[in-house]
């Protein structure tokens, strides 16, 4: 049959398949308007090459499909927009010549349904439909529209026309469909195209989730980058990148070639590490560290020593022997220029003044102070720092202390050197040798910054509470200077001039406010603080003032006077009372002298006598060379009971029971032998001994009275007390003697060599010439 024929361009119409184009090229026209005039048949077959634009015979496809017109519409341009629905299946045979558009000789040529297996057939029609699925789900934007239009088509060659209409095909794969005859090579075409459909777009998708998601990643970086461009230029700052800032830091600091090298080598380092990583921050870290250490930068040191006593009197009241020390101390470096030498470690019981002392050192020399707590470092790395392979690894306290100071010769505080301790992880004490030890300090090593730091021009002051704690090998490298217990005329004095204004200012109250009578302060002092420096009576003062403030603003007082009768309605009834009763002559029991780490102590040792079997039985948690201690003393006593008339079997005959009161109180140590055995004579005896004697000193097996320590805080406690004879070993006379008369006046100071010599001043004397006598 002869049909006017339009070529198409890039474009395959199928039998069954209803879609309009647009022509403009004159014989298409033509061809479209013949088709209008006859029966609007149109045979539409698709061009080989779309770029020819008079095609011939061999730039046709061999198949095409006889159309039928369904809508015509003329559009500006000369063009023509057509609806067609494509009927059957055609060859073209030829080209007639003659008319003013393509005529052709077609041939009808519909598909062959040639699948003569029913199971082949269902398991390719299976197959095509799970493809036809897996193709519309890498489709963006397919839906279930065609889904819903093919997947009820039941028979096999319908789904494959179809199939062929609906998806989106390239040109020669539908081309191909259509030159292809029978239905079965058609399936097998159609389901090789489905999959290689799939697997194009499976990748064509992968490649775009990676393209965006690197986009994305590239265009939040450069909209963070630009804002904090924005933001640094609305902030005026530089726009250097943090190496080149490094590198100008590097240049200003004031360290060695070997410092800056190292410094400059990280910062090449930390420039070739991309940015956000962790390894850059870990690396940043490091610089800034070592660019904020001070090396060698320092601060001249003033070294006027009238104004260091001047400095040192202001702060502190008297503490002559400890100034004198640190004068020479400061007199000494000033001669021999030297910034090391000895380092000084403050021993004294808590509140007495030890920290403000290094505080007034620092102000003296214009120094920068620096504080380095060490009670309870028990990590060697807390003092030599971490090794930078760690994560979260920093630098030790030392050199945490220099970078705050901001110079490297600044004073350092040890503070609380007694109270490291070590375990698994490394002993602190040894890490410190090195620290406090000025000929090896000159290279002190931490593990984090890496680089040999010059500790020899730091000013080191240690603080300790006591010496028993610090191993031998530290306490050699430094020199002791002792703060021992105030009396109550100092902490009077103290008060007076420092706590008081310290607290008024604290709580916010004028001079005129609030004041203190010397009588008020000494009452406080007596009978509401028992303690070697003068914490508790700064807080006591503290309470009062913060009485006062709501009694002035409550009744509105102009002013407050405490006085020593009215001290009683600022801080309730008296804490330490010393009732006259207590020093009545009794028998067993005796007044003794104690040391600890915050003062003297008086304590009071009694044993009780019983029926028995020659048991000692020891109470009041007493350590073990306190019991040693008794046991000796015990021993010397029946060594000695002839000469007391104490039969020899008494003790075989008698249980002793020997306590000191407060047995939550751990107590040890020698110095109460002389007590301990006194307590037992006259319990054996049943002498009294006076109420109003203490005694202090370590005993023998033959009875000779060695000399003990602590007997400044012991005559302190004493004298509070209301004792009035103190019995003391003969061998530390030249100790008493250093102790100045406001300690030793209004004591009677008996010193002693031998047991048999404390009889005498302790016991009531009627008794003890009475005892004399029963005993020859």
């Amino acid at each position: 049959m002869r049909l006017p024929l339009v070529a198409l361009r890039n474009l395959v119409v199928m039998p069954k398949m209803l879609l309009h184009f647009d022509i403009n090229r004159p014989k298409s026209v033509a061809a479209v308007e013949r088709a209008m005039v006859n029966d609007q048949k149109l045979f539409l077959v698709c061009q080989k090459d779309e770029k020819v634009n008079d095609p011939g015979l061999d730039d046709l496809a061999d198949f095409g499909t006889i159309a039928e017109i369904r809508q015509l519409i003329r559009l500006p341009n000369n063009l023509i927009r057509v609806l067609v629905e494509g009927e059957v299946r055609a060859e073209l045979v030829d080209l007639i010549p003659g008319e003013p558009f393509l005529q052709a000789e077609a041939e009808e040529a519909p598909f062959i349904n040639d699948i003569s297996d029913a199971n082949e057939g269902e398991a390719l029609f299976r197959l095509l439909r799970e493809s036809v699925e897996g193709y519309a789900d890498l489709i963006p934007g397919m839906g279930d529209t065609v889904l819903r239009h093919l997947l009820p088509i039941d028979r096999l060659p319908d789904f494959v026309d179809q199939t062929a209409i609906r998806l989106n095909f390239p040109v020669p794969a539908r081309q191909q469909l259509l030159n292809t005859t029978s239905t079965y090579l058609r399936a097998r075409m159609l389901l090789n195209i489905l999959q290689n459909e799939i697997s194009i777009n499976s990748m064509k998708n992968d490649i775009n989730n990676k393209v965006k998601q690197r986009l994305d990643t590239n265009q939040r970086e450069y909209v963070l980058r630009e804002q904090m461009r924005t933001i640094k230029e609305a902030l005026g700052e530089d726009e250097k990148s943090d190496a080149a800032q490094f590198e100008e830091q590097c240049d200003a600091l004031t360290a060695s070639d070997e410092v800056k090298n190292k410094i400059r080598k990280e910062i090449r380092r930390f420039s070739m590490i991309p940015s956000g990583s962790q390894e850059g921050t870990v690396s940043r870290t490091y610089i800034e560290t070592l660019l904020e250490l001070p090396w060698d930068k320092t601060e001249p040191e003033n070294g006027d020593i009238a104004r260091a006593k001047k400095i040192l009197d202001e702060d502190h009241y008297g503490m002559e022997n400890i100034k004198e020390r640190i004068l020479e101390y400061l007199a000494v470096r000033r001669f021999t220029g030297e910034t090391g030498g000895s380092i000084l470690c403050l021993v004294g019981p808590p509140g007495t003044g030890k920290t403000s002392v290094a505080k007034s050192v620092a102000r003296a020399l214009d120094k920068k102070y620096v504080r380095v707590s060490l009670g309870g470092v028990r990590d060697e790395a807390e003092i030599r720092g971490h090794r930078r392979t760690y994560i979260g690894a920093m630098p030790g306290r030392i050199a945490v202390g220099l970078k705050q100071a901001g110079v490297a010769n600044p004073l350092m505080l040890l503070d609380e050197v007694d109270k490291v301790s070590s375990d698994y992880k490394g002993d602190t004490s040894s890490a410190l040798l090195e620290v406090l030890d000025s000929e090896q300090n000159m290279h002190f090593s931490d593990h984090y910054v890496e680089l040999p730091i010059d500790l020899s021009r730091v000013l080191f002051i240690a603080t300790a509470n006591t010496t028993e704690t610090i191993p031998r090998p530290l306490l050699d490298r430094m020199e002791m200077i002792e703060l021992s217990s105030y009396t109550e005329n100092e902490k009077l004095h103290i008060a007076k001039d420092f706590l008081v204004a310290k607290q008024l200012k604290k709580n916010g109250l004028k001079e005129n406010q609030l004041k203190f009578s010397d009588g008020a302060l000494k009452k406080i002092i007596h009978n509401y603080t028992r303690e070697a420096g003068v914490r508790n009576l700064e807080r006591r003062i503290g309470d009062i003032c913060r009485k006062s403030a709501r009694e002035i603003l409550e009744h509105g007082h102009a002013g407050v006077r405490v006085t020593e009768k009215n001290v009683e309605k600022y801080l309730g009834k008296e804490k330490f009372s010393f009732d006259d009763e207590t020093y009545e002559p009794q028998v067993g029991i005796v007044r003794g002298l104690a040391w600890t780490s915050v003062g003297g102590d008086t304590l009071q040792i009694e044993v009780n006598v019983m029926p028995g079997t020659g048991k000692l039985q020891l109470t009041g948690k007493l350590g073990d060379v306190m019991q040693e201690s008794a046991r000796a003393g015990i021993s010397y006593i029946r060594s000695v009971g002839a000469e007391y008339g104490i039969e020899d079997d008494y003790f075989d005959k008698h249980d002793l029971h020997l306590h000191i009161p407060e047995g939550a109180v751990p107590k040890d140590g020698p110095s109460a032998g002389i007590t301990m055995a006194s307590a037992v004579l006259s319990a054996v005896t049943g002498k009294k001994v006076d109420g109003k004697v203490a005694m202090t000193g370590e005993i023998t097996l033959r009875g000779r009275v060695l000399p003990v320590g602590g007997l400044k805080e012991k005559l302190l406690a004493a004298k509070m007390a209301g004792i009035k004879r103190v019995i003391v070993p003969a061998k530390n006379r030249p100790d008493i003697e250093e102790l100045s008369k406001e300690i030793t006046g209004g004591l009677d100071l008996v010193y002693v060599e031998d047991m048999k010599e404390v009889i005498a001043p302790a016991f009531v004397k009627d008794e003890a010439e009475k005892g004399k006598k029963n005993g020859h």
